[in-house]
């Protein structure tokens, strides 16, 4: 199985009067629960000078062999908005603490509630996620290609001990999603995201099929060729639409069918993005990002009876004399005549024929659910604010996968906030011709000026790739959810949060 890209090393720490590990560090909700001695003793007696120390980040001496302390407390949790995110968050602050203070074999002591049933491990993963070292320093500079030589996890409660091999593939899957979607837009460029995926995913047993070339999309994704257009010229950007398949051994009870959105480079195309607002735009990949991570992850944990197919598409939205432009025609994939009225909203036009072939497979797959994945409106951002938006349709919701998922989320700390697609945002992309297309592709005003902006991009995807011929009164309904993750994943200079690996891997496997 391949090991790229490299996780840290995680190991059990069984005592803590162990001499391998140089810290301590502390995550609990109080100092007064802790349940060793050892470890509550010397916090105790800094507690007795300093009130506020169960809600501090400090470090100090201690008669351990690892000789200090870096305690990290949570903060209150008993409150009705409080939520297992500030273990992830405590732990992720102790880690790079330790990590200032020198330390290079750390160990996670950890003290949770019950309330909150994966709270061990979201802590860990919180500490792994402190771990964490962009791609380009990796490459750039390879003696700080690791933060540490290693973390002990010291499992007093036997919450994770059988859980580490679970905990290091989602984090394997986290780091994959970060490491495209975090990159900037040379490093993942879509040619040399596939040079990534394909190293990512080597002996792992994951099919990878790649399609590429200008006159293929035209022909097999016109939609997405539109968007491809200026930037096929130039060989380090010309686009590309990654498969990745994961088939279990024995039968099949359940298929996911994953479409991430995958812009390398958003410049808005030739309705440019003006005032500054480009920047940051190397993260409009983070959905594909997400679909390459989830992929990794299930590589690792190999679950029975699920089959994942996955698909990146990966483009650049330049600007130039050879881009798309607003009137232009387009016929999809599904034969749905549209006219493009804002080429900013690249984002559905690059994965709705891919959206469309997919639609075309799950007609043979066993149970399918069909999800796109993007960082595709500022409207979910304003609406939802850090939170990914999820959207089902009629079979989807029939099943209620959206609140599903928003447990999952909220056990795992990582929030949704469940959106629906009403009868308006299906009327509104209509084309009021009557005569040249169907279907408008986007007004001209920005998604953050638009009422329901974040609803009309799913609602283009269902009628222009024919998924509004499987609704739940059709022959062959199919379930289908979109999940806009624009504001949940994450703003430089920070790493992407991969923010529906986890939830999307736990919910799928369902084994927790």
């Amino acid at each position: 199985m391949s090991a790229f890209p490299p996780c840290p090393k995680v190991e059990l720490c069984t005592d803590l009067k162990s001499s391998e590990y140089d810290g301590l560090v502390v995550v609990a909700h109080t100092i007064n629960d802790l349940p060793i001695e050892d470890v509550k003793r010397p916090l105790k007696a800094l507690q007795a000078l300093d009130k506020k120390a169960d809600k501090s980040l400090f470090i100090l001496p201690c008669d351990l062999p690892c000789q200090r302390i870096i305690f990290s407390g949570t903060g209150p949790l008993t409150r009705d908005h409080d939520d297992v995110r500030s273990y992830a968050e405590a732990a992720q602050k102790g880690v790079a603490r330790a990590i200032e203070a020198g330390c290079q074999a750390p160990c996670l002591f950890f003290h949770v509630l019950d309330k909150f049933p994966q709270a061990a491990l979201v802590t860990v993963l919180g500490a792994l996620r402190g771990l964490y070292v962009p791609l380009e320093v990796r490459e750039a500079q390879p003696d700080q290609a690791k933060k540490v030589q290693k973390i002990g996890i010291f499992d007093h409660d036997h919450k994770v001990a059988q859980r580490l091999d679970l905990i290091q593939a989602l984090e394997a899957g986290r780091i994959v999603s970060r490491d495209i979607g975090g990159s900037d837009p040379e490093r993942m460029a879509a040619p040399r995201v596939e040079e990534y995926v394909r190293r990512t995913f080597e002996n792992t047993g994951i099919k990878v099929e790649v399609i590429q070339g200008q006159a293929t999309f035209e022909k097999d994704y016109p939609c997405f060729a539109a968007v491809n257009r200026c930037a096929s010229g130039i060989p380090r950007h010309d686009g590309r639409i990654i498969w990745l398949t994961y088939e279990p051994e024995g039968p099949v009870e359940k298929t996911l069918m994953l479409v991430g959105k995958g812009i390398t480079y958003d410049t808005g195309g030739l309705d440019i993005k003006a005032g500054g607002v480009m920047a940051g735009m190397s993260r409009d990949k983070c959905g594909a990002a997400d679909v390459a991570g989830i992929l990794k992850a299930m590589s690792m944990i190999q679950p029975k009876g699920v089959k994942v197919i996955g698909a990146m598409a990966m483009a650049r939205n330049s600007c130039g004399s050879n881009g798309y432009v607003s009137d232009e025609i387009i016929t999809s994939r599904a034969g749905v005549r549209i006219r493009v009225g804002n080429t900013d909203a690249e984002g559905r036009m690059a994965m709705v024929d891919v959206l469309c072939h997919m639609k075309e497979k799950a007609l043979n797959e066993v149970n399918p659910h069909m999800m796109t994945v993007a960082t595709l409106t500022g409207h979910a951002c304003l609406a939802m604010g850090p939170y990914t938006a999820v959207m089902d349709n009629g079979a989807a919701r029939k099943i209620g996968f959206a609140q599903a998922l928003q447990k999952v989320g909220e056990d795992f700390g990582n929030p949704f906030e469940i959106s629906s697609l009403r009868r308006e945002d299906m009327e509104k992309n209509r084309d009021k011709s009557g005569e040249f297309v169907a279907i408008f592709q986007g007004n001209n005003a920005p998604s953050t000026r638009t009422p329901r902006g974040h609803q009309m991009a799913p609602a283009f995807m269902i009628d222009v790739s024919g998924l509004d011929k499987h609704m739940m009164e059709d022959e062959r309904p199919l379930k289908y959810s979109h999940l806009d993750v624009a504001g949940s994943s994450g703003d430089l200079p920070e790493p992407t949060n991969a923010a529906s690996v986890i939830p999307l891997v736990m919910n799928t496997i369902g084994c927790f």
